[in-house]
């Protein structure tokens, strides 16, 4: 349950039966590495799946083994940005889904003293194009730093179409991507209940990266 007070109207839940099984599993601390990486891969391609609902569109014609018939080209320039590491599971599923779209890694880490996020490594473009839409993947909306510190990489670039994509979020999170970048609409298969005193979702599902890859 969100705490009082956070704005949802730019976050979908994706609170489908099989993203709830799925979620299930994730959450419980004896699902093995090796499991709890697939049923993330599975989640994800619901997650990029329903982020990917306002793509644009153009009509355009085709043949088929009988006629003519109407339909539509994808007109948008997508991007994907993963989150380093644990993005990367994310990245998989959206590759997939839409093979000819950029990836830009954003390399983050949180110090945990002062929570806030620290970037190695960003290697993007001086400038994208006007209809670009960009999905940012970070599969924990917690504190929201890391989450902030991606989008604010593509704000500079005059990107107005932002999209975030998590496994599970906070209503701290939530609260200040939207605080700071109110238009970015954010995709997630649960709002859980609040932050620890170390800045870890409750009840979330733990280090999503450590159990992703196993260390």
């Amino acid at each position: 349950m969100a705490t009082t007070g956070t704005d949802t109207s730019k976050v979908t839940i994706v609170n489908h039966p099989l993203t709830r099984n799925i979620l299930t599993r994730l959450r419980d601390y004896q699902t093995p590495s090796g499991e709890f990486r697939e049923k993330a891969r599975q989640l994800s391609y619901f997650l990029v799946y329903e982020a990917m609902r306002e793509l644009g569109v153009r009509e355009v014609g085709v043949e088929t083994p009988i006629g003519p018939a109407k339909g539509v080209a994808l007109s948008d320039y997508v991007v994907f940005a993963p989150v380093l590491r644990a993005g990367l599971i994310l990245a998989e599923a959206a590759q997939e889904l839409f093979a000819n779209a950029r990836i830009y890694h954003i390399g983050l880490r949180r110090d945990e003293e002062t929570l806030k996020a620290i970037s190695y490594y960003a290697k993007l473009p001086e400038a994208l194009p006007n209809e670009s839409r960009v999905f940012v993947l970070d599969p924990m909306l917690a504190t929201g730093g890391s989450a902030c510190a991606a989008i604010n990489l593509f704000d500079k670039l005059n990107v107005t179409t932002i999209h975030l994509v998590s496994i599970v979020a906070a209503p701290e999170g939530v609260k200040r991507v939207h605080s700071q970048f109110p238009n970015v609409h954010i995709t997630t298969a649960a709002l859980d209940e609040n932050l620890n005193e170390h800045g870890y979702i409750v009840p979330g599902l733990g280090d999503a990266g450590d159990r992703i890859f196993g260390t």
